[in-house]
């Protein structure tokens, strides 16, 4: 079997974890490169990764996740987030970050610059905000692969109350909003889900060859 398919074999989404054992900085300095490198629309990055360690904070932010304590027992809790607005100052930073690491002027970005900002300016801020909403998700799948890979656990979370997180993590002043919550370690050896088969469709129920 490919080691890709192993890994994604082994992985689940881990109920309990062990609050005993620690991600090392070899590995989450791993994983932050993968999500540094994670593909976006755009290639815009319209995004925030929150590692949350502090662990009064991540007590205040399990009230907000139903209970979920994973939130608390993983090694760290991950929570990405989204821009609420692009302003064209983000779009600005990005041409630059460009024309620095390709060595290109900017005045050869002017229209890739104004093709983004028209693309902003001819949605609802609601259509926009969703839009930047789904990069988190893409984010998502990569942080997953990456545990996986690393032998991380991983529990991807909707489940909480995002409006609450913005308010305990002071998100609206920074323009971002959490999208995604992530706790990552290691399971608990009585983890109810250890032992589980994973289940999911066949590939001739999911694929079309046409």
């Amino acid at each position: 079997m490919h080691q890709i398919i192993e890994d994604l074999n082994w992985r689940y989404a881990t109920k309990k974890f062990d609050s005993e054992k620690r991600i090392s900085k070899e590995d989450l300095d791993v994983i932050m490169e993968s999500l540094r490198l994670v593909p976006t629309s755009y290639g815009l990055q319209p995004l925030k990764f929150l590692l949350v360690e502090d662990k009064d904070l991540r007590e205040e932010l399990l009230q907000s996740s139903y209970l979920q304590r994973q939130v608390v027992d993983a090694s760290h809790l991950l929570v990405i987030c989204s821009f609420r607005e692009l302003k064209e100052e983000d779009v600005d930073l990005y041409m630059e970050t460009i024309a620095s690491t390709r060595d290109q002027k900017l005045e050869v970005l002017e229209t890739f610059k104004t093709n983004i900002l028209n693309f902003a300016r001819n949605k609802k801020d609601s259509a926009l905000q969703e839009w930047m909403e789904r990069q988190a998700y893409i984010a998502l799948g990569q942080l997953l692969h990456t545990c996986a890979t690393l032998k991380i656990d991983s529990t991807p979370m909707e489940g909480f109350r995002a409006e609450e997180y913005d308010e305990i993590l002071g998100l609206k002043d920074r323009n971002l909003t959490s999208v995604l919550v992530c706790p990552i370690g290691y399971r608990h050896p009585d983890d109810p889900n250890i032992e589980r088969k994973k289940v999911r469709k066949s590939a001739s129920n999911l694929f079309e060859i046409i």
